[in-house]
């Protein structure tokens, strides 16, 4: 137990501070050139593996199962757990034969990646065959989202799920687990009191500031991690671990409202978001407070902020309609586009030097938008098309979630919920 203890401690202190997924690639990749030697669990052993941003113990290698590990420098050997990398304690394992790698084929662990992973709400048994009277190869702790390599049916016609731990293929049946439909990116605008909102009473993106802790309060107890846009672009590519429970926060245009209602509530819960900022409208100094106007907020409540949400792109001069009452963004030009995304992209530049994100004005884009964005070095672009983002989505039209302030803690459940089809149209 003291050993185990002492490899969350080292790891943590590895792993703790923010990483965006190609440093972490790096960094996790560092020992794929390693040799890797095929080692046996000695006993029951814990594996650990960085979830989100936390080392946590992820599940168990039963004793005398195979792994194939890689050294490292540590009190720890790595290997291939999901889409990153886990940990187990040298004192665990023990070297064996040659002949005893096992029966697994490397192609077919090696085999394309699905784009589908399953989701574990408690722990749940890996076995060595599509075969729950097999040879139980270890346990996958509940709350994780972990890649499936292949799917088979048994002899009574039973879904298996095939996955990979340390160069060895497991199998999961379908009725210990559920199938991944995707990451609900919720969208926010502005906060009011109920009390003090007179003029946006009737505007969807409008929501009070009551409806907005009781959401995050929701959220808290029941155990979502908010996960930041590099990790869910790492997710999209299969880059990363992830949580089961796992929730993108996103609030569009940089109102003032935002860093007066909803930071100190995304702060006192420890929670990260992400404020799409329309460039041309921060403000140089903070503005008095007036809830009958849409205010910006400032160059110093920008800063402020930066400890809670990661600032991105809303265009710079494109966040405005035409005679149509249809975004302008649809009848500019790619040159036109691209030029203002990039200009918004230098003016961020003072709060972040990795602007990488973009949410189209209004949610309109089109081809033109798509390859304006690509062009301009960005990575991914949100849309208001409602649903949840999954790997393998075209990262320049993903879908987000409206949760407005008449929404029942239970049906804002329901719609976040790990099921398919959970959207309801505004």
């Amino acid at each position: 137990m003291q050993s185990q203890h002492k490899i969350v401690a080292v790891l943590l202190g590895i792993f703790m501070s923010f990483l965006a997924p190609s440093a972490l690639a790096d960094l996790l990749s560092e020992n794929s050139a390693a040799k890797a030697e095929y080692m046996e669990a000695q006993r029951n052993s814990e594996i650990y593996s960085l979830i989100g941003e936390r080392v946590i113990p992820v599940g168990q290698v039963k004793k005398g199962q195979l792994l194939q590990v890689f050294p490292a420098e540590a009190e720890y050997y790595e290997f291939k757990f999901g889409n990153g990398t886990g940990f187990i304690d040298k004192e665990d394992v023990r070297s064996v034969a040659k002949s005893r790698k096992g029966n697994d084929s490397l192609a077919e662990l090696n085999k394309q990646v699905t784009n589908q992973n399953l989701i574990t709400q408690r722990p749940i048994n890996v076995y060595t065959r599509a075969d729950s009277d097999s040879e139980t190869f270890g346990v996958l702790e509940e709350n994780l989202r972990y890649p499936i390599i292949g799917k088979l049916k048994d002899r009574l016609n039973n879904t298996w799920y095939e996955v990979n731990i340390g160069q060895r293929l497991g199998y999961v049946s379908e009725q210990d687990c559920e199938i991944d439909n995707g990451i609900p990116v919720l969208t926010y605008h502005h906060l009011l009191k109920n009390e003090e909102n007179k003029r946006f009473r009737n505007t969807s993106t409008t929501t009070s500031d009551v409806a907005f802790s009781n959401q995050m309060t929701y959220l808290k107890r029941a155990g979502y991690d908010t996960i930041s846009m590099y990790q869910l672009e790492a997710y999209l590519n299969n880059q990363i671990n992830l949580p089961g429970k796992a929730v993108v926060l996103t609030f569009d245009d940089g109102l003032k409202s935002v860093y007066r209602y909803a930071y100190p509530v995304l702060k006192n819960y420890g929670f990260r978001a992400t404020a799409f900022i329309i460039s041309s409208r921060i403000k140089r100094h903070p503005q008095k407070w007036d809830p009958d106007s849409l205010q910006f907020m400032s160059i110093s409540e920008l800063r402020e902020i930066q400890d809670v949400f990661d600032i991105q792109s809303h265009t710079h001069f494109l966040h405005r309609t035409g005679p149509n009452r249809k975004p302008i963004l649809l009848s500019r030009s790619l040159h036109n586009i691209e030029f203002d995304f990039e200009r918004s992209r230098r003016a961020l530049e003072q709060f972040n030097p990795h602007v990488l994100y973009l949410s189209y004005p209004f949610g309109g884009y089109n081809q033109t938008a798509i390859q304006a964005a690509k062009d301009a070095g960005l990575h991914i672009a949100v849309t208001t098309v409602q649903g949840k983002v999954k790997p393998g989505d075209n990262p320049y039209t993903l879908k987000r979630l409206y949760i407005l302030r008449t929404d029942s803690i239970p049906t804002m459940a329901e719609r976040i919920a790990n099921k398919p089809g959970a959207v309801v149209t505004q």
